[in-house]
């Protein structure tokens, strides 16, 4: 009943008053962001969402667009700023979503949407993270957040799409809260954000 019929609501209810309450914050932000980055404050991507529909995700700029000599992106450490880590490690470069949410999107919990390239490498189970929205944070963002292996945090993601209720949420809400102040799990042990999902080894892969 919950997921059917009161999320959406809440999630709708919820983003637009944090939209108003917050608009002060994300028009400094902006501005400053345009600033630190040299031009567009934002940064969009294409994201799988419920039932892998295809969105455009958009958060504010935390890296730079540096390429090397043949044009390729520099790795994320290099091009993570002193600014964007500061977003990152307090998670206001994801305080856009809210429009994502109130466009029903995304949802204010559910698994974070990961990467379009990502889904070919899915097995059978972990594909089904896409059975519900994508979240502004999620289970695994409260309980780990970057320094989770990939296997724990797709864990973590099925745990919440089988056990999804109120009460998951608001606890998933409060413990976030709780990991972005102490600034908890902001980078993986091995890179300045995520490692690459780079599939399953010799598990099942699931065509899409």
């Amino acid at each position: 009943m919950y997921a059917k019929c009161f999320k959406r609501a809440m999630d709708f209810a919820l983003s637009l008053l944090a939209l108003i309450v917050l608009s002060p914050v994300l028009l400094i932000l902006s501005v400053v962001g345009a600033i630190k980055m040299r031009g567009n404050p934002f940064f969009t991507q294409l994201r799988p969402g419920k039932d892998e529909a295809i969105f455009k995700l958009i958060k504010f700029r935390t890296m730079t667009c540096q390429t090397d000599h043949e044009g390729n992106l520099l790795p994320d450490e290099m091009r993570l700023t002193k600014y964007g880590k500061l977003l990152r490690s307090l998670s206001l470069d994801e305080l856009p979503e809210l429009i994502n949410i109130l466009k029903g999107d995304m949802s204010i919990v559910g698994p974070r949407p990961l990467l379009v390239r990502y889904l070919p490498l899915y097995n059978a189970e972990q594909r089904h993270r896409h059975d519900v929205r994508p979240g502004l944070t999620g289970y695994a963002q409260a309980y780990g957040r970057n320094a989770l292996t990939w296997q724990e945090r797709f864990e973590k993601d099925i745990y919440y799409v089988e056990h999804m209720s109120f009460w998951l949420d608001i606890k998933i809400i409060l413990k976030t809260i709780c990991t972005v102040l102490k600034r908890e799990g902001i980078s993986s042990d091995t890179s300045a954000t995520m490692e690459e999902f780079m599939g399953n080894g010799s598990e099942e892969r699931v065509n899409v």
